[in-house]
């Protein structure tokens, strides 16, 4: 029997999810669902934590962000999109501190604590946003490899993708997101060097021509790593899928995993981006890179290609399922018991809330952009959490970069205050002196306070 291409992608899509459902643990208590306590009581190892946080960070709109600023900027655009990943190294070193010397047992403990409760309602807004944005962002990528954007093939398999996605992680949580993460890195590191052997078979470009394509000048995508290496120190403490992590295994286990994330994940995502390189080498015009690229090389490529961004995609959406059960249940029901079908409950509707947004076709990549803009105010927050600030500071640092994000997505930043050319000026002169203004007025209560 001979299958086209489409026919065998909906055989790999519907095979993944229906395995993993069958594969995912059926958690019981709440220490399994919201914790991946196992059944002898022992919490996730280095391995499995390393795996979890790499795979889960690698989404499917992360890679194809990789390869189509690959295919725009050469290698500095891939480098430039995977600096994001140092993330983990100061999520790590941070997280490992509050925990070690502060002795707080999750980032809304340490808000409560320090300043209150209005402050642990402004940041699970940030945090739902975040994680809002992860459902449609990473499902219409899927849907791309099945048919134009908007075509009945399109939302097709992003609605089968979705839902088996959502019944795999009903079953067992956070712990089921943990072991099915482990399974997909696995595939995803053999499909990666596959597909990258398959690229350099082209021998009219060497390795050589991979390193040297780009230029690296502000305005020909170096803006965007200066961007990245600004937003690191904010964006992953609204993320909830790497910071969740931070806490259930013991603090050494952690830190070592979080370094380590951070180089695979580094890794990962320049490899990736020379799918792009080659787009741009081919010539390869039009919707995304990873796709054309897919098209070009032929049938084993582009499954290869598409079951990549399968198990990408399912790592971190399965993560996120997790993670806003946990908001919801544990963060802020404090005065509810914790059960496990609220949880689930609480899944089904992050579910329905994240795909209504597909109907509208945001650029994917704004997900990323935009609102690591609106939490800079996170920075001066966790980077100075063991000074005595209250939550003046807390408000006055977020609502500022709250409103410099706004400012940026609604495209009303002053042409004067644009400091840098090319097609990320406005986002790094945005970030720049948004992250000035958060640290000095996160400071300013302190100072006054001190001063009198």
């Amino acid at each position: 029997m001979n299958f086209d291409t489409l026919t065998w992608q909906w055989i790999i899509l519907t095979a993944f999810g229906v395995g993993f459902i069958f594969i995912a643990p059926n958690s019981r208590s709440v220490g399994a669902f919201f914790s991946a306590v196992n059944p002898q009581g022992r919490r996730p190892g280095l391995f499995l934590l390393t795996t979890s946080l790499v795979i889960s960070w690698i989404f499917a709109k992360s890679i194809t962000n990789a390869a189509d600023l690959g295919r725009a900027f050469g290698l500095v655009g891939g480098v430039a999109y995977a600096a994001y990943y140092l993330s983990f190294a100061v999520a790590g070193v941070v997280i490992y501190r509050m925990r070690t010397r502060g002795g707080f047992k999750s980032l809304h403990d340490f808000l409560q604590t320090r300043f209150g409760r209005s402050a642990v309602v402004v940041f699970s807004l940030l945090i739902g946003f975040r994680l809002f944005n992860e459902v449609w962002s990473n499902t219409m990528v899927i849907g791309s490899y099945f048919g134009e954007r908007g075509s009945p093939g399109y939302f097709a398999a992003i609605l089968v993708f979705t839902g088996l996605t959502l019944a795999y992680t009903l079953r067992g949580g956070l712990r089921s997101s943990l072991l099915t993460d482990a399974i997909q890195m696995v595939f995803f590191g053999v499909l990666l060097f596959v597909l990258l052997g398959i690229i350099l078979q082209d021998e009219r470009h060497t390795v050589g021509d991979y390193l040297a394509s780009g230029s690296w000048e502000i305005s020909a995508g170096l803006n965007l790593l200066f961007v990245a290496l600004l937003q690191v120190f904010s964006y992953p403490f609204h993320d909830s899928v790497m910071t969740d992590r931070g806490f259930i295994s013991d603090p050494k286990t952690t830190l070592r995993s979080f370094l380590l994330a951070a180089g695979v994940g580094i890794f990962c995502l320049t490899a990736f981006s020379w799918v792009g390189i080659y787009a741009q080498f081919s010539g390869a015009k039009g919707g995304s890179a990873a796709v054309e690229v897919g098209k070009m090389l032929g049938t084993v490529t582009m499954l290869a290609m598409n079951f990549i961004m399968i198990t990408s995609a399912a790592s971190t959406l399965d993560s996120a399922f997790s993670s806003f059960s946990k908001l919801v249940v544990l963060d802020l029901g404090r005065t509810q018991k914790a059960t496990v079908q609220r949880g689930r409950l609480a899944m089904v509707g992050l579910t329905v809330l994240g795909t209504l947004p597909v109907l509208a076709g945001p650029e994917i990549l704004s997900a990323t952009t935009v609102s690591g803009t609106m939490v800079m105010g996170l920075a001066p927050v966790f980077l100075l959490w063991w000074t005595r600030a209250d939550a003046w500071s807390f408000h006055l640092a977020v609502g500022v970069g709250i409103a410099v994000g706004v400012v940026l997505a609604v495209g009303a930043w002053p042409k004067g205050w644009i400091w840098f050319p090319g097609k990320y000026g406005d986002l790094l002169s945005a970030n720049l002196l948004g992250s000035a203004l958060c640290f000095t007025f996160y400071l300013l209560p302190m100072a006054r306070k001190y001063g009198k």
